[in-house]
C-alpha cells in the first residue's frame, strides 16, 4: 500500500500540485489509523494528507477516481450486466454454480479431468477482487506503463490477455459444461455454462481495455494539464468562462510564485556583488598585492513605487482583474503599491486592499470599491483631470505608472495634457491596452493621444501579454 501511496504523491506531483515527502508520510500514519475498506474514509484520509490548497481539490477527485476505484466499479458492472443476460435465458445464476459444485464435489465427474486454471475459477465464481489482481498484474507484465497513446490501447490489451491466458480460461470452462452434461446435467444448463464463459470473456476483455484507457488517462493526465495551463495562457480575458476565470486565479498565482522566486534569486546574487578588483588591489597593497581580503561590489537595485490606474468598465473588467491579481501576487517586489480605479470617475481603493485578501479586494475594486459609480460612460479624460489635480503629488522620480485600459473615451475630451505631466513626473508610464494596436485612434479610441506620453504602450489581451509586462516591472 505504501508502495501504491507514493506512486499516487508523485502522479499528484506531475499534475503540478505540491506534495512534500512529509505530506506523504502523513497519508501512510492516517492509513494505519483508518480502514481502507471505507471508500470516502479513504478518500478523505488521504485528501487531508496530500492537497493543501482548496484549488487543487478538483484535480485530486479527478486524479483519485482514475488511479484508486474507477477500475473496480467498471469490472463489477461488466460482470453483472454477462450474468444478467444469463438471467434473460431462464437460468438462475446462482443455481447453476451450486449444481457445478455440487457435481464435482459428488464425483460425478472423474478426478483428475477437471483441473481448473485460476483465472478459469475466478470467472466462474465471479471472484471480482481476484480478477481484478490479475489484470493489474498481466498488464503490468505487458508492460502498459510504456503506453503513450490511443493507438496502443488494443496492442496493450490484447498482450495482456494473452497473459492472463484469457482464451485458455474460457475452453477449461466449454471443457467443463461438456464434461458435465456427461455426467448427467441436462442439455440446457450445461449450454447455459458455454454461454455463460463466452459471455464472461467478452466482459474479461472489455474490462481490459478499459484499463488500458484508464492507464493512458493517467498517463496523460499531468501533459493535458500542462496543455490546459498553455491553452490558458494564450486565452484572450475577454473570451474566458467562469470555469476558466477560476482555473485562470490559479495560474496566476502560481506564475507570481515563479517570478517571486526569480526575485529572490537576483536579489541574494546582488546583494553579494561582484568582485571589485581596483579596490581590492589598492586595500591589499601592504600584502605585496596578494588578494587576501576580497572586496565585492555592492549594486543595489530600488524596489519601484507603483501606482495602477485601472479602467473597471465592463468592457475590461477580466483584464483588470487579473492585472490586479498579479501586481498585487507581487507586493514585496514593490516599494509601496497605491492603486485608482476610473470609469468617468477616479477613486482610490489602496485601502480596501489593506483590509480584505486580494480575492475579494479585487472583486470590491471592480465594483467601485465603494468611490465610484462603475454603470457609467467611460471618460479618460475626466479620470485623468482628477487624478493630476488630486494625487499628482504621490508621483516622483522613482514612480512608476501603471495604465490599464483601452482609450475608448465615448468622444470625450482626452486631456492628454494630464498624462503629459504624470510622464514629466514619473519612472515612467506604462499603458496596458487589452485592444490590438492596429484599433488605436479608430473611432472613439484616443490611445494615439496618450501614446506620447507613455514609456511603454502594449496590447494585453492574455496572460502571456500580462506576464511579459509585469517582467518589465519587477525583473
Amino acid at each position: 500500500m505504501q508502495r501504491k501511496i507514493v506512486e499516487f504523491a508523485n502522479l499528484l506531483r506531475k499534475s503540478g500540485l505540491r506534495v512534500s515527502v512529509a505530506e506523504a508520510i502523513d497519508a501512510f500514519a492516517a492509513l494505519d489509523e483508518l480502514s481502507i475498506d471505507d471508500r470516502e474514509v479513504f478518500r478523505d484520509a488521504l485528501r487531508a494528507s496530500l492537497v493543501k490548497r482548496g484549488d487543487d481539490v478538483a484535480t485530486y477527485d479527478q486524479l483519485f477516481d482514475l488511479y484508486w476505484s474507477g477500475f473496480h466499479d467498471n469490472l463489477k458492472h461488466a460482470f453483472e450486466q454477462a450474468a444478467g443476460a444469463l438471467a434473460t435465458d431462464g437460468i438462475d445464476m446462482e443455481q447453476l454454480l451450486q449444481k457445478i459444485r455440487e457435481m464435482l464435489e459428488s464425483g460425478q465427474v472423474p478426478e483428475g479431468e477437471v483441473d481448473l486454471s485460476d483465472l478459469a475459477r475466478a470467472l466462474l465464481t465471479g471472484d471480482l477482487s481476484e480478477l481484478e489482481q490479475m489484470i493489474r498484474a498481466a498488464a503490468a507484465q505487458s508492460g502498459v506503463a510504456r503506453i503513450e497513446n490511443m493507438l496502443q490501447i488494443g496492442f496493450f490489451g490484447r498482450r495482456t490477455l494473452e497473459a492472463m491466458n484469457a482464451e485458455g480460461a474460457t475452453r477449461e470452462l466449454r471443457d467443463l459444461a461438456a464434461r458435465l452434461r456427461a455426467a448427467g446435467m441436462g442439455d440446457a444448463e450445461a449450454e447455459a455454462i458455454g454461454r455463460l464463459a463466452e459471455r464472461f470473456f467478452e466482459a474479461l476483455r472489455q474490462s481490459v481495455r478499459s484499463y488500458m484507457e484508464r492507464e493512458l488517462q493517467t498517463r496523460n493526465f499531468d501533459y493535458m494539464e500542462k496543455f490546459r495551463r498553455e491553452a490558458l495562457f494564450e486565452k484572450s480575458f475577454y473570451s474566458l468562462t467562469e470555469e476558466e476565470i477560476a482555473r485562470m486565479r490559479e495560474v496566476v498565482n502560481r506564475l507570481a510564485q515563479r517570478i517571486k522566486n526569480v526575485m529572490s534569486i537576483r536579489r541574494r546574487r546582488l546583494k553579494k556583488g561582484k568582485l571589485d578588483l581596483h579596490t581590492m588591489l589598492r586595500r591589499n597593497m601592504a600584502r605585496g598585492g596578494v588578494p587576501f581580503e576580497l572586496v565585492f561590489k555592492e549594486r543595489r537595485k530600488d524596489r519601484p513605487k507603483l501606482v495602477i490606474l485601472c479602467d473597471v468598465s465592463s468592457s475590461v473588467a477580466n483584464v483588470s482583474r487579473f492585472m490586479l491579481q498579479f501586481v498585487y501576487s507581487l507586493q514585496e517586489c514593490f516599494t509601496k503599491i497605491r492603486s485608482f480605479v476610473f470609469v468617468a470617475e477616479l477613486g482610490e481603493v489602496t485601502q480596501v486592499f489593506h483590509d480584505h485578501e486580494v480575492g475579494k479586494a479585487i472583486e470590491e475594486a471592480l465594483e467601485g470599491g465603494g468611490v465610484i459609480n462603475v454603470y457609467t460612460r467611460s471618460n479618460f479624460g475626466m479620470a485623468f483631470h482628477t487624478f493630476w489635480r488630486d494625487y499628482l503629488n504621490a508621483i516622483d522620480a522613482k514612480t512608476t505608472v501603471l495604465v490599464l485600459g483601452d482609450a475608448r473615451n465615448n468622444y470625450n475630451d482626452p486631456k492628454a495634457w494630464c498624462l503629459r505631466d504624470v510622464h514629466a513626473k514619473a519612472k515612467n508610464v506604462i499603458w496596458l491596452n487589452p485592444e490590438s494596436p492596429s484599433a488605436w485612434g479608430f473611432g472613439d479610441s484616443v490611445m494615439d493621444k496618450y501614446l506620447p506620453y507613455t514609456s511603454v504602450a502594449e496590447e494585453c489581451r492574455n496572460l502571456r501579454q500580462l506576464s511579459k509586462v509585469v517582467d518589465k516591472l519587477v525583473l
